[in-house]
């Protein structure tokens, strides 16, 4: 079993979802079961496959897991997206909020990736 604190990508992960939280916090209140629901739900679902994920046993099963996460974080840069078009996330000084998501994006797809390196290893040793 993996401990889930010491990956990178699960750090950044529970960043974004602070983040979507502070950041829908000031979303209209008819917003409420709309994109706050959708981006909060997509926001938690990340970190929450990563610890799922590394309850596994079988890498195939973590990696499955992980491209769930990496799914939902998509899904929520395009509902932050959204957002700004739509103008409920107002301009702030500091790192946009998509900067922070492409970087767990990365960092995620890299472990996705350094998992399927490590597999077929693993295949082509016979172990």
């Amino acid at each position: 079993m993996r401990d889930h604190t010491k990956l990178r990508a699960f750090e950044l992960a529970d960043e974004v979802a602070a983040m979507v939280y502070e950041i829908t916090a000031g979303f209209p209140k008819e917003e409420k079961g709309g994109l706050t629901a959708q981006m909060r739900c997509a926001a938690v679902t990340v970190p929450s496959k990563i610890v799922e994920g590394c309850t596994c046993e079988v890498q195939k099963d973590f990696r499955g897991f992980l491209y769930t996460a990496y799914g939902s974080l998509r899904a929520l840069r395009y509902q932050l997206g959204l957002s700004k078009r739509l103008g409920l996330v107002p301009n702030q000084d500091g790192p946009e909020p998509e900067d922070l998501i492409i970087e767990t994006e990365k960092v995620l797809y890299g472990l996705i990736r350094s998992l399927k390196k490590t597999s077929k290893i693993d295949k082509n040793s016979g172990a």
